[in-house]
């Protein structure tokens, strides 16, 4: 599972490394430190009519099309790789409407012991921002309200991450992006091929604050590691 995250890169940063181009309007977001389910955060997608990369905000959490009520996006937050294909809530979104989701880092819990955890901050060693294998949605509330939401694929831990937890965001490397986004063709299997762990040599994870754990706290020493 992955529900959250981190991003305190600003649109500058974010612009450049997913090579979004200078027409698209720019996004105007605080840096977060926090970030949780059903909060809006920065994604990029491949626009088929403009022919380029265009970011937007959506809300975490993905809602369908044929959804009755946006609390469906509660438990929406992830989409396992295996499945993602076959899903009712995904199957869609995956054929179509894939996005990458930039993280500067996530956050995972290891479990010490029956009412114990222990956070963690996972990141790439670098500090470059993940692309995210994501999907999104876009659900019309009963009054006509235009909700776009998204959702993190995620897959089995590599190396690094297998003990603290089994589960970790599908990160992508950038020559994947193409194929991805539809920038490139790609099939099905060839798509899901893409979502497998991501090389452990290239990541750092480090225990941090327990302070992470309230949604309501979102500032830099979060990230900061402590003695676990």
């Amino acid at each position: 599972m992955c529900g959250r995250a981190r991003l305190s890169s600003d649109y500058s940063e974010l612009k450049i490394r997913f090579s979004v181009p200078d027409e698209v309007p720019a996004l105007n977001y605080p840096p977060r430190w926090n970030f949780a389910p059903t909060q809006t955060l920065p994604i990029v997608r491949f626009d088929d009519k403009a022919g380029h990369r265009t970011a937007e905000m959506m809300r975490w959490g993905l809602v369908p099309f044929w959804a009755k009520d946006i609390k469906f996006g509660f438990n929406m937050i992830n989409a396992k790789a295996e499945t993602i294909d076959t899903a009712p809530a995904f199957r869609e979104a995956f054929k179509r409407r894939r996005c990458l989701v930039p993280f500067d880092s996530y956050y995972e819990w290891k479990t010490l012991g029956p009412k114990d955890k222990q956070p963690y901050a996972i990141a790439m060693k670098d500090h470059r921002i993940l692309g995210v294998a994501g999907l999104w949605e876009t659900w019309k509330s009963p009054v006509g309200e235009a909700v776009r939401s998204f959702t993190v694929a995620t897959t089995t831990a590599n190396a690094l991450t297998a003990g603290i937890h089994e589960r970790m965001p599908a990160i992508l490397p950038e020559d994947a992006w193409p194929m991805w986004l539809g920038e490139a063709a790609g099939t099905p299997e060839q798509l899901k091929a893409l979502l497998g762990p991501y090389p452990s040599g290239a990541m750092a994870a480090w225990p941090v604050g327990r302070d992470v754990g309230n949604v309501k706290n979102d500032r830099p020493d979060l990230i900061e590691p402590v003695v676990e």
